[in-house]
Parts: C-alpha cells; sequence; structure tokens
C-alpha cells in the first residue's frame, strides 16, 4: 500500500481497509467492529505515509502546495463530519458504498482522455477548494479512506489537471483529511469494548507494523510516477480501484474463475 500511495496518489486505504478487514474478520472480531477499525486504523495510517509520498511530488512540481493544502484544510472538517456520521451507518451499507464509490472513481479516471486537455485548468480558489474539500473530506471520514480516490478524478476530469499533478496533490491532501476523520474514529470509538492496544477504533499494532514498511515504500512509489508514461498511471489507477471495488462489493472475479475451472 505504500507504492499504491506514493504511485497513484491514493494514500492506500483502498487496500488496507478490505486486508484488515479480512485479516480482523478471520480472527473471530465481529465484522462490524472489524469494519470500523479497519477504516479508523486505515486513517492513521495514511497520515504518515502520504506525506512521505508528497515529499516527492513536491520536489518534482512546484504547483501543488497551495491547492493541496486548501484542499486539505477544508477535507479536514469534512473528514469528521463523516467520520461522525460513519459510527451511525450499519457496517453493510458502509461497505455497499465503498465499493460502489471506488468503481465510479475508476470509471471516472479511465474516461479522463486527451479531450479534457483542449478546456484550460481550473484554479483553485477558496471557494472551489471549500466546496470540493468538504465534500472530499466528508467521503474520507465516512468510508475510512484519504479521499485520494476522489482527489484525482476531480482534478483530472473536472478541473483539467495532468495525473501527475493529480497525484501530487493528491497525496497533500489526504495527509491533511485523513487528520480530521482519524480524530473522528478516535472520539467515537472511546470507551468502547474493542480489540486490544486499541485508541478508539486504532489499533496501535497494526498502525505501527504497517506504518513502518509504507512510509519507505510510499517515497520509491512517488519516484515511479515520474518513469511511468501518464495514460498508463491512469490505466493501472482504473484497473486497481475496479478489482478492489468488486471485491469489496463481495464479488471475487479471481476466485470464480478459478472455481468455473474447478482449480
Amino acid at each position: 500500500m505504500g507504492i499504491a500511495s506514493g504511485l497513484l496518489g491514493v494514500g492506500g486505504g483502498f487496500l488496507m481497509v478490505p486486508l484488515q478487514y479480512f485479516l480482523l474478520s478471520s480472527v473471530g472480531v465481529n465484522p462490524d467492529l472489524a469494519l470500523r477499525i479497519s477504516f479508523g486504523t486505515s486513517l492513521a495510517i495514511i497520515i504518515p505515509t502520504a506525506i512521505s509520498g508528497a515529499y516527492i511530488h513536491h520536489k518534482k512540481l512546484n504547483n501543488i502546495i497551495k491547492p493541496g493544502i486548501l484542499l486539505g484544510i477544508f477535507g479536514m472538517f469534512g473528514g469528521v463530519l463523516g467520520g461522525i456520521i460513519s459510527s451511525y451507518i450499519p457496517g453493510d451499507i458502509l461497505t455497499t458504498i465503498f465499493g460502489i464509490f471506488i468503481i465510479f472513481a475508476a470509471v471516472f479516471i479511465l474516461f479522463a482522455n486527451d479531450y479534457s486537455q483542449k478546456f484550460k485548468k481550473i484554479k483553485i480558489s477558496n471557494k472551489v477548494g471549500a466546496i470540493f474539500g468538504l465534500f472530499i473530506g466528508f467521503l474520507s471520514g465516512l468510508l475510512g479512506i484519504g479521499g485520494g480516490i476522489f482527489v484525482i478524478p476531480l482534478l483530472v476530469v473536472l478541473l483539467n489537471y495532468s495525473m501527475r499533478e493529480a497525484i501530487g496533490i493528491s497525496t497533500i491532501v489526504i495527509s491533511l483529511t485523513a487528520i480530521g476523520g482519524m480524530l473522528s474514529y478516535v472520539l467515537t470509538g472511546w470507551g468502547v469494548s474493542t480489540i486490544p492496544f486499541s485508541f478508539g477504533y486504532i489499533n496501535l499494532v497494526n498502525l505501527c507494523v504497517i506504518a513502518i514498511f509504507s512510509i519507505l515504500f510510499a517515497n520509491i512509489g512517488a519516484k515511479l510516477v515520474y518513469k511511468i508514461p501518464e495514460h498508463r498511471l491512469k490505466q493501472f489507477f482504473a484497473l486497481v480501484m475496479v478489482y478492489i471495488g468488486i471485491k469489496i462489493l463481495g464479488l471475487d472475479l479471481i476466485s470464480f474463475i478459478l472455481g468455473w475451472f474447478n482449480i
């Protein structure tokens, strides 16, 4: 997920949430509790991981700091609201929303082709930053992700930024929006009987073990962005998102294909 964070600017939550959820569920943790711990812990890990990738992107691009901070600051407020609301929504509804939004974002980015280059890039003003930042942050807190899967389609398809610029800005945004979402999971999970070594819905064991490696590999992933053709980045982004979206909805295509051939 560290490489995915730096390479795709998505924080890695789309990998961390389902993988932690499957792990916790398999060892007997209540599925609803496992999902909330996965969301909260994922947001906590995203913060240092995204900062690691953002450092590399800032060295390569000179126009990502201001729009990233603007979207990120408003996103923090939206993240708190989304995280609080998520604690009152059944887990199965959250997983459905999560899967649908991932697939939606993948389709969006895949169709962001050359036609978008015919239009002028739209600057992220205070008003634009407030509207989209709050929306991105709300989805981040609600679904336990850094918001990158929404930031990138927004920047590429609607505001006509290049894929590399969108990835760089996204790493800044998600490092900020994840803070608001993480705090909400600490507050809503405070006093709840979870699993050992947890701080609210944040599991400190998962946080430490995963972050050690994700921070290092986010740095490597960010460097790969400038060695891969931009259209390949879009295709890879869409492919990964579609697969994870389908899997979180409970449809594992690989298992289905293997079962069809009796493998």
